[in-house]
């Protein structure tokens, strides 16, 4: 098929990438994708980015991922101002008793203590707590500046067709003006939790939804709401996220720009139609969260349901791919949601520039989803494990009783939201842990990764997980000097014949660098003085030698 830029061809559209939706997944894809230089298009029926801040929370691994596209600074800019807590903290209501706390690093405290920090949080970078909204209109930037790229705002997939060679798809303006066809190679579908890819594919959810909590399962009343006198009437010290527990009304809040802007979210009750509530219901529910009435401007409202923890059955079918919400449907408890969607992307880009670049065969595809699902039930698994710590906890009328035992259950709440908070926020295991042992275009070595937990993370590079992480002594990431595309890290002071893997990959047209470093720290760090990194910085292969550089790069992509 003759591939061209995309764009209009008197009705029929060429372009070897079409990207149904541009969200967190799509938009880093076209990324990806716009990166190693292949043309993709990318529709999205919205106008363009997200005005509801959604996800708040982009996690360490995510971060590092931005770092490595280099406009990882740009978005820890963004959100709370950098002097601004991002302690999480719970509260009967957020105008009365304080009940427990988590306090972390502002961003302009990460961003200088990441250099010091070793063991679970040895990193690039750390977390930054920012609204979903402002992390798309960075990431639909930065796919706009690749040349092969096209992204356009209100068009939307119609439908699709595949056979052995390409997709064809119709896609519509959303005003019903413009119609036009398209034919890909692929089509990857990141249309969200409804998704209409993967219904007409006929692809069914896995897993378990409908769990009942007093909080965290079952439906949610959703108000982004400016409330500039909220600080003055919160007698507490400033946190980014904040939750009342009381026996009337469930919610939790995050600041959105650490002024007057948040995200309000709050349980809805057996009987209660939040559907049909107004900006006055919305109002009602947030002094219900507050302990007294406060103006607030309601920005917008919706509803959402809490309670899945569901994953699909496939994530490919044919020449079409899904990720993302299309795939995998979390709780939002932990903030994995987004953050798992963002890696969707990072592993499903290098995969299909490889095959349409011909430097793969299309058999490294296939180990998109033998790699991505099982870290989309681990996740979801972690998530559903959050909620029911902190939805399943009672909250009684005596938590805000002014009597002895009203404080004695406050100071049960605290011990327990306490244990609860590290659990659900401190999760450098679920952040860093990620795996894909077993995976075909890894090459294992007979050893094992330490066990998967939530709050601690061990550093290893047994393959087919996240290379460890230093700093070196000019003050640069050791992630910094890896290779966009495959890195051969050649460790140690003693020289090494390491040239088989640069021959091996010109053979193979491989965008491969060897890149070495002669401290010793790392050789004991990375347990093997040659080690192979894919583009996505998952160690691929750890050795003490090339002898076998072209069978190691033909199993690692695919042959």
């Amino acid at each position: 098929m003759t591939v061209q830029q995309p764009g209009d061809n008197g009705g029929l559209l060429e372009t070897e990438v079409l990207i149904a939706g541009g969200g967190p997944f799509g938009l880093m894809l076209a990324n990806e994708l716009g990166r190693s230089g292949v043309p993709c298009l990318l529709v999205e029926p919205k106008s363009g980015t997200a005005f509801n801040p959604q996800a708040n929370a982009t996690q360490a691994r995510t971060m590092e991922h931005f770092r490595r596209h280099g406009f990882a600074d740009e978005i820890r800019a963004l959100g709370l101002p950098p002097d601004h807590p991002t302690d999480i903290a719970y509260f009967t209501r957020f105008s009365q008793h304080e009940l427990a706390r988590l306090t972390l690093l502002t961003a302009s405290q990460a961003a200088q203590a990441v250099k010091g920090m070793r063991g679970s949080w040895s990193a690039a970078e750390l977390p930054h707590r920012v609204s979903q909204k402002f992390v798309e209109a960075v990431l639909l930037k930065h796919a706009q500046k690749w040349p092969a790229n096209e992204i356009r705002h209100s068009w939307q997939l119609e439908d699709f067709s595949q056979d052995r060679h390409q997709v064809t798809a119709r896609i519509t303006s959303t005003d019903g003006l413009h119609t036009q066809q398209v034919k890909a190679r692929y089509l990857v579908a990141a249309d969200g939790a409804r998704s209409a890819v993967r219904q007409q594919l006929g692809i069914a959810w896995q897993g378990a939804s409908g769990f009942k909590r007093q909080f965290m399962g079952g439906k949610m009343f959703a108000v982004y709401c400016r409330v500039p006198g909220f600080y003055e009437a919160f007698p507490h010290a400033r946190a980014w996220m904040y939750v009342s527990v009381n026996p009337q009304r469930r919610s939790f809040m995050a600041s959105v720009d650490g002024q007057s802007e948040f995200a309000f979210h709050a349980a809805v009750h057996e009987g209660e139609n939040a559907d049909a509530w107004t900006e006055t219901d919305a109002k009602r529910v947030f002094a219900e969260a507050m302990g007294c009435e406060l103006p607030i401007e309601v920005l917008s409202l919706q509803t959402w349901t809490a309670g899945h923890a569901l994953v699909a059955e496939h994530f490919q079918q044919g020449r079409v791919f899904l990720g993302g919400d299309a795939v995998h449907l979390f709780t939002p408890t932990g903030g994995l949601g987004y953050n798992t969607a963002v890696e969707d992307a990072v592993n499903l880009g290098w995969k299909l520039a490889h095959v349409i670049q011909g430097r793969a065969p299309d058999s490294l595809l296939a180990s998109y989803e033998l790699e991505r699902k099982p870290l989309a039930e681990r996740n979801t698994g972690y998530a559903r494990r959050f909620a029911d710590s902190v939805g399943l906890f009672a909250a009684t009328p005596e938590l805000e009783a002014d009597t002895p035992a009203g404080l004695q259950a406050r100071e049960a709440a605290a011990a327990y939201l306490g244990a609860h908070v590290r659990l659900e926020f401190n999760i450098p295991g679920v952040t860093f842990g990620g795996r894909y042992d077993g995976s075909p275009v890894v090459v294992g070595d007979g050893t094992s990764a330490p066990p998967d937990t939530a709050n601690e993370y061990v550093p290893t590079a047994t393959p087919g997980g996240r290379p460890p992480h230093a700093w070196l002594a000019d003050g640069r990431s050791l992630y910094d000097t890896f290779h966009g595309g495959w890195t051969l890290l050649a460790l140690g002071p003693e020289p090494l014949a390491d040239t088989g893997f640069e021959q091996a990959a010109q053979a193979a047209g491989l965008d491969l660098k060897v890149v070495r470093h002669a401290l010793p720290e790392l050789l004991a760090l990375y347990e093997a003085p040659l080690v192979l990194i894919r583009p996505d910085h998952i160690v691929a292969w750890r050795g003490q030698d090339d002898a076998r550089a072209a069978k190691v790069l033909q199993a690692c992509t695919g042959g």
